[in-house]
């Protein structure tokens, strides 16, 4: 199915199971719908079964949204705490549109409380309380976590109550927009159906020969990851900073916050170190899963960090809770919502697309870690893959069966899409719901939203220098694919090892000879005190060097020898 054919049944209002492999474009066709339902003035719950899928959509957890927390069930005790709780009854009120993203990850017992507090909340009898619910994801994804005991089967979302009473339409969107590589686009498509050929193996093993720099780290257990982030924390020539969290309240409630909050206690930083957030906060400009570098400490000692997509970010500290029924805090942690990112988890990596990473699956212990690993990347020549066993390329064999049965049911649908009928219903359903049909108001309500959002920063020319060499790229190359001089670029490369001391700028070093030449003339000049030679910014005057070195060296060549000088 294509995606304008998913979006047009979305349109009508129908519940929906928006599914495909990785990379076909599931997040892309949400946000279309649900841009068009904000344009109409159509209140719609963006949520996600993870912190880091829901970031995706601008969105928060489902856990979140239903006020269900942690429990594993509710009973009218528990829902009637909900309704006072200003905050959750009024938007479980409000919405017409419930969005579900990863659902893959979201447990069959979750599904059924969803389904129950929305009955509860909008009086209505009917699945989810009448509202529309689409559910976004891919069984192959990473399964929901359960009790040891359980197998997926009592886990998986579609074996709910819930789901059955929804019935939603599959759409199975077909195309494929992350891997540009047929290569690695048959590798995963045999892996989903289970088999997995002689030509497949043979070009994962040689994806072993793949050397990347700077690509991040994949692994299965969290133990490998603290380890790589622990080693490479400690090689960084910057001195090391500690910050504390500050605790307050019951100290069991206190331990199962410090468990499920990503951060430490003792939170060690350095100039130079790879980060990710671990918390949304849209007004500053990060969001879960944001990764960047630390670049400087505030005179209040408070972190800066510069984000990859060039966003400057001055940290504060961030508060966790846990919270009574009527909002009390009984339990409290706040600490810089930040942790060191050379490496991450697969379970962390799900949703994302990067353009490289080196993967080790030699440990994989859980059906689908392989997958979802190998399906991050673009393309076979950006995957270092170290190794894998056995269970890294194999299914949940009830998710296969699942999968099987989804593509006959899609394509059942769309035998049946009939796109005059569903303007109608899509026409009937934005009535439905008190939502704009006149153009000229939607056109109103389009620019009202586009002006509240705000312009993304521009990334510094640094930067974008930064991210040149980082590609491998010679000067002649940036400045050529930067439409500047090289004079120019030279110039970036200082600012650059002030303020991204971990990029590696030494494979611009002039030689030896050159280096001496110009520390010879530097020392001179400071031997004899001749005037002007240090500028009143304690920096040398680059104009005296070049005179003293009787011209015999050009501005460019002098430039950089300076960096390595100084």
């Amino acid at each position: 199915m294509k995606q304008l054919t998913a979006l047009s049944i979305l349109k009508a209002g129908k519940n929906v199971f928006l599914t495909g492999s990785a990379g076909a474009g599931k997040t892309y066709t949400l946000n279309q719908y649900i841009r068009y339902l904000k344009d109409r003035k159509i209140p719609v719950a963006v949520t996600a079964s993870t912190g880091i899928a829901a970031t995706h959509l601008n969105g928060i957890t489902i856990h979140a949204w239903a006020g269900f927390g942690v429990r594993k069930s509710m009973d009218k005790k528990d829902l009637e705490a909900l309704k006072d709780k200003k905050h959750i009854r009024e938007h479980l009120e409000n919405s017409k549109v419930l969005v579900i993203d990863e659902i893959s990850m979201m447990h069959r017992y979750q599904l059924d409380m969803v389904n129950q507090v929305l009955k509860y909340f909008k009086q209505n009898d009917l699945p989810f309380g009448g509202i529309q619910v689409i559910f976004c994801g891919d069984f192959f994804q990473l399964p929901p976590v359960g009790d040891q005991a359980e197998s997926n089967r009592d886990k998986f979302a579609f074996m709910s109550k819930a789901w059955l009473e929804a019935a939603p339409v599959i759409c199975y969107i077909s195309e494929q927009h992350r891997q540009k590589d047929n290569s690695l686009d048959m590798i995963l498509n045999e892996i989903r159906k289970g088999e997995v050929s002689n030509h497949a193996l043979s070009l994962l093993k040689k994806a072993s020969e793949t050397r990347l720099e700077k690509a991040p780290k994949l692994y299965t257990h969290n133990y490998d990851v603290e380890s790589i982030n622990r080693a490479e924390m400690s090689k960084l020539k910057s001195q090391p900073r500690y910050f504390d969290a500050e605790t307050k309240g019951n100290a069991k409630l206190l331990e199962m916050l410090k468990s499920n909050v990503r951060t430490d206690a003792r939170l060690e930083l350095r100039l130079g170190a790879k980060v990710m957030f671990i918390k949304n906060n849209f007004e500053k400009g990060y969001i879960n899963g944001s990764l960047g570098e630390v670049v400087d400490f505030t005179n209040e000692g408070m972190p800066v960090v510069d984000l990859s997509d060039g966003k400057r970010i001055y940290c504060e500290k961030e508060k966790w809770a846990i919270e009574d029924e009527v909002g009390k805090a009984l339990a409290s942690f706040e600490q810089f919502p930040l942790r060191a990112a050379w490496a991450i988890t697969v379970h962390k990596s799900q949703g994302m697309t990067l353009d490289s990473a080196e993967i080790d699956l030699r440990n994989t212990f859980e059906k689908g870690q392989g997958y979802v690993a190998i399906s991050r990347v673009k393309s076979l020549e950006g995957l270092c893959l170290i190794g894998f066993n056995n269970t890294a390329l194999e299914l949940d064999t009830l998710a296969m069966k699942a999968d099987k049965r989804f593509r006959e049911l899609a394509a059942e649908a769309e035998a049946g899409f009939d796109a005059a009928v569903l303007e109608k219903e899509a026409t009937a359903f934005v009535r439905n719901c008190g939502g704009l049909l006149d153009e000229k108001e939607i056109d109103k309500q389009r620019k009202k939203i586009n002006a509240g959002v705000k312009k993304e920063p521009k990334k510094s020319t640094y930067l974008l220098t930064k991210e040149l060499i980082d590609q491998g790229m010679n000067l002649e190359e940036i400045a050529e694919e930067r439409e500047l001089s090289i004079t120019t670029i030279i110039g970036h490369l200082d600012k650059i090892k002030d303020q991204y001391p971990d990029t590696d700028i030494h494979k611009f070093r002039p030689k030896g000879s050159l280096i001496k030449k110009v520390e010879k003339a530097l020392h001179d000049l400071i031997l004899n005190n001749v005037e002007g030679a240090i500028g009143e910014d304690g920096k040398p005057s680059m104009k005296m060097i070049h005179d003293a070195l009787q011209g015999k060296v050009d501005w460019a060549d002098l430039r950089l020898a300076m960096i390595f000088v100084v």
